[in-house]
């Protein structure tokens, strides 16, 4: 958490440098995170793992990833792995290749919020960083898009990482029309375009996107 909030308030300065030092302090904690789980006691986890597989799973990024995925993917609602190993791989070239690589403010700001929800739905504690604006309306949609995928996991039964398995289960079982399910996927392709940087929070017109999200709720919990 500590390693967290310093990497966030690097934000604060709004140049290259501390983008970048964000961005790697960020994905510090993100491991440091991981790592801290996979080793809490099973009476706090329910995690019956040997010494031997914790250090093989603590050994790397990507097999800290497989062993979160396997012992602690039904809390991980709303925090994509794959995008998470996607900034790794981004805070590798940083970290090894740093010289005259830049980071746009709006990928430093996605991984902090996804790193913010990757603490809290592992320990089940307030991260209690300051978020940036920016990350103040992506944590507000991610928030809003969460209870979209738990109510449609329900609904599905289908507990497949990504909603392309749930969305065609739905709509195969009569519980969804083409239409819904063409909504419920431009929304996602949204929160993917904010989750990975690429699209900044002042290009969406979240009020546009609230009440898109709303209204697919209304109609979700009308049919589960």
């Amino acid at each position: 958490g500590e390693v967290l909030r310093h990497g966030i308030s690097l934000l604060s300065d709004d140049t290259e440098s501390s983008k970048r030092l964000a961005l790697i302090n960020i994905d510090n904690s993100v491991e440091l995170m991981m790592q801290t789980y996979i080793q809490l006691p099973k009476r706090i986890t329910g995690i019956d793992i040997s010494r031997k597989q914790c250090d093989e799973i603590c050994g790397s990024f990507p097999s800290l990833l497989d062993g979160i995925e396997c012992h602690a993917g039904d809390r991980l609602i709303g925090v994509d792995l794959g995008v998470v190993e996607w900034f790794h791989h981004l805070r590798n070239k940083l970290y090894h290749q740093g010289n005259g690589l830049t980071v746009e403010r709006p990928k430093a700001e996605a991984y902090g919020e996804l790193a913010k929800r990757l603490f809290e739905c592992l320990f089940e504690l307030k991260a209690h960083v300051k978020d940036s604006e920016g990350m103040l309306r992506l944590g507000a949609f991610m928030t809003q898009w969460i209870d979209v995928e738990k109510a449609l996991i329900k609904l599905s039964g289908d507990t497949r990482p990504g909603l392309f398995h749930v969305l065609k289960k739905l709509v195969q079982d009569g519980k969804l029309t083409s239409e819904q399910s063409n909504e419920i996927s431009e929304m996602q392709r949204i929160r993917n375009g904010l989750i990975h940087g690429e699209t900044k929070p002042e290009e969406i017109k979240f009020d546009d996107v609230k009440n898109s999200v709303d209204n697919i709720l209304v109609w979700l919990r009308k049919i589960s």
